[in-house]
């Protein structure tokens, strides 16, 4: 095994998130990969917005949809996060394995539509929980167990395309 990104790509543990980074990522970022496992066996993902608050992912979903269903069954979950679509430097990414709870509660959902409504869509997030305060809706909450990969490009040589051992940035994006 050669320099990580110089010679080769074989060796990623140091290109892990630090905690930084992580919350970073997690506090700027709007929508995950959200993967589970169908009653039949098979691995299954959709795309979800989320708010990742004490220490837990917390997501919604209408209670007939498959993975809402799905969780009912086998909570084991993993949430993929990446940095694409937003402003932040780099290809950021963090998979971290979860068990999900489904809560119907209305406490719950008086707690958590704002706050998820607030981050997507703060110019009206009235109108969004609006949309999103449902009779079927749950609220999905995610408690992580542990990370499963994460990734941060940054700490590449260009940036994970090549380069040479001198054209790595810092962990800022200089």
């Amino acid at each position: 095994m050669g320099r990580t990104g110089i010679d080769d790509l074989e060796d990623l543990r140091p290109l892990r998130l630090d905690a930084d980074a992580r919350r970073e990522l997690l506090a700027v970022q709007t929508e995950c990969t959200f993967t589970f496992t169908t009653p039949d066996g098979w691995a299954a993902g959709v795309i979800m917005s989320f708010l990742y608050e004490e220490d837990r992912f917390w997501l919604t979903a209408v209670r007939d949809r498959a993975h809402a269903k799905a969780v009912g069954i086998d909570p084991r979950v993993t949430i993929v996060v990446s940095n694409a679509g937003t402003s932040l430097p780099g290809r950021r990414m963090l998979a971290v394995r979860g068990v999900a709870l489904t809560s119907h509660d209305e406490d719950t959902r008086r707690w958590f539509l704002p706050r998820l409504a607030a981050k997507l869509a703060p110019g009206d997030p009235g109108e969004m929980v609006r949309l999103l305060d449902s009779p079927g809706r749950v609220v999905l909450e995610v408690r992580p167990v542990r990370i499963a990969v994460s990734h941060d490009s940054r700490k590449l040589p260009g940036d994970g395309r090549g380069g040479s051992p001198h054209a790595a940035r810092d962990t800022t994006g200089r």
